[in-house]
């Protein structure tokens, strides 16, 4: 699995894990803490829209779930 931090206003812990790969996009389950807890939502991405976001640095590759805190700071 591949992780991604999402840009954020402040220090967020907001991250993105891609599931599964299809022909069009990319199965993702995104993390955001809400107020202490985490809001964990399923979703679709296609390729284009996954590509504008690395490109723009919205989404940044990391290592580990774990290592979402040090990317946003």
């Amino acid at each position: 699995m591949a992780y991604y931090t999402l840009k954020s206003i402040g220090n967020s812990g907001d991250y993105m894990t891609i599931i599964k790969e299809t022909e069009d996009g990319y199965v993702v389950r995104i993390v955001r803490d809400k107020d202490g807890y985490d809001d964990i939502t399923t979703d679709f991405i296609s390729k284009s829209l996954f590509e504008s976001c690395i490109r723009t640095g919205y989404l940044t590759k990391i290592e580990t779930a774990e290592d979402r805190m040090v990317a946003n700071i």
